[in-house]
């Protein structure tokens, strides 16, 4: 149905040109054909894509879809980033506290 079409070579000056031409279908001879060859049909011009109420709900949807998934995994982050420094921040009261201790037996 859809065949490439590939440029012909040029031929280096000085050299005849080749007796046979491959195309992707056959093996031809550079002779001078006795019947002329078919023309290719016209290519039929395609249909300009429209948008029915289908597509629109489903590019709604999936817009919506993406934005709700971008939000999850970005609160997922910060959340994430709220637990690790509340951590951090125990982690830091509670040394305090024993590094005072230590200090103040002395």
């Amino acid at each position: 149905m859809l065949r490439p079409k590939y440029p012909n070579t040029p031929v280096p000056t000085g050299m005849t040109a080749a007796a046979q031409v491959v195309t992707p279908t056959a093996i031809h001879t550079a002779q001078a054909p006795s019947v002329p060859p078919a023309q290719a049909p016209a290519p039929v011009a395609a249909s300009p894509a429209r948008l029915t109420p289908g597509s629109v709900a489903a590019l709604v949807a999936g817009g919506a879809g993406a934005v709700l998934v971008v939000g999850t995994v970005l609160v997922s982050l910060l959340l994430a980033v709220a637990v690790t420094a509340a951590s951090v921040a125990v982690c830091a009261v509670v040394l305090r506290s024993l590094l005072n201790r230590q200090g103040g037996a002395r």
